[in-house]
């Protein structure tokens, strides 16, 4: 990773020692004398996060935009493959999302293209662990002995990285519009009486129209160490307000996660996004009671980019032969995850079902 250039570290003016992020303070903090160090403010000019045109952006990207900024050294887990960057004091034995000690030296002949915005963690260790505890102790169908474990030893602050995307987008829909009408039809039952019911038709006519929308930072996740599946239940980050001028202060002492999701593959990720909800924003358009064959022809325009990095807490464990992983998001503390399930509880919780039915079946017949 040669184009990093390489930074002074973020020395603590009392002691010397490196100075960390710390998100209860929001400054840098030393670890070893606790000397608080506020982050500086940005120059003027520098505290818009820029968006990046994409079509010129997928031609090339340029080297200034590419790298930590601060000396950094990643290494790559051979389990689940996610790459991790962190400082280079720091000495990785385990890898953060997967627990694997698998771990090798990871070096790319280009550099990555550099984050230029940061979602800073808020939440501390010590608050995200009484999250994580109560969450554990509301899974009814954990086994009890997972309750009782220290689980949270092993909880590890990750910034992970997001593609976000912009688009002004202009379509013209076509469908056949649906109207509900009903008519009255005659029979004769078995014993050969007359009867009439209402029976619902549909009248189908054609119709047409046009929509405009603007798409803002629609997220797409380029970890490979946590599941999309499980970071879309953590979701959102305030990415639209919130972002922070990317700065190497915010990244001391932290772990990051170089993308793989590079950005061709995001944008046509995004755009697969963005045509679904599309899809779904022209069908609230067609007029009628209901409609079918919706065609829709988007015109895409004005797309931008960011690359940015965001606050994540990762929790994993082995519990039996299988790995789970507990997500917490950094910023807003909402928390989702994975976790064995014990069949006892489960059968037992069958087994009562089945006696509340027979019960209930039981006290119907005896009253009739």
């Amino acid at each position: 990773m040669s184009e990093i250039t390489a930074k002074s570290k973020f020395a603590c003016p009392a002691c010397g020692g490196e100075a960390q992020w710390n998100p209860a303070k929001k400054a840098l903090v030393c670890p070893f004398c606790g000397t608080i160090a506020p982050m500086e403010p940005p120059k003027e000019g520098e505290g818009v996060v820029p968006e990046h045109d994409l079509v010129t952006a997928l031609r090339s990207i340029p080297d200034e935009q590419r790298g930590w900024v601060a000396e950094k050294k990643s290494v790559k887990c051979q389990s689940c493959q996610a790459i991790t960057v962190f400082d280079p004091t720091r000495v990785a034995q385990r890898c953060d999302f997967c627990g694997s000690s698998s771990l090798i030296p990871f070096e790319e002949i280009k550099a990555p293209i550099r984050p230029e915005s940061v979602l800073e963690f808020r939440l501390s260790n010590t608050d995200v662990r009484d999250k994580v505890r109560l969450w554990y102790g509301n899974r009814w169908f954990a086994p009890n002995a997972l309750k009782a474990r220290a689980l949270t030893d092993t909880l590890h602050g990750v910034y992970l990285p997001y593609w976000t995307f912009d688009a002004q987008v202009h379509a013209q829909w076509e469908a056949e519009s649906g109207y509900h009408y009903y008519e009255t039809e005659s029979s004769t039952d078995s014993n050969g009486r007359a009867q009439t019911r209402q029976v619902q038709r549909t009248r189908w006519e054609y119709s047409s129209g046009e929509f405009d929308h603007f798409f803002d930072d629609e997220l797409v996740p380029a970890s490979r160490g946590v599941p999309a599946e499980l970071l879309r239940k953590i979701e959102p980050f305030p990415t639209t307000t919130d972002l922070k001028p990317y700065d190497p202060g915010y990244l001391s002492g932290w772990v990051v996660e170089q993308y793989q999701i590079d950005l061709v593959a995001a944008a046509q990720n995004s755009r697969t996004i963005m045509d679904a909800k599309l899809q779904q924003l022209c069908a609230a358009e067609v007029p009628g009671d209901t409609h079918r064959n919706l065609q829709v022809h988007p015109d895409y325009s004005a797309q931008t980019f960011k690359h940015v990095l965001v606050p994540v807490w990762v929790l994993s464990y082995n519990y039996g032969a299988k790995t789970f992983q507990v997500v917490v998001n950094g910023y807003t503390g909402t928390i989702a995850g994975q976790h064995p399930l014990s069949w006892v509880k489960i059968a037992l919780a069958v087994l009562a079902a089945l006696i509340v039915i027979l019960i209930l079946v039981s006290l119907t017949s005896g009253q009739r």
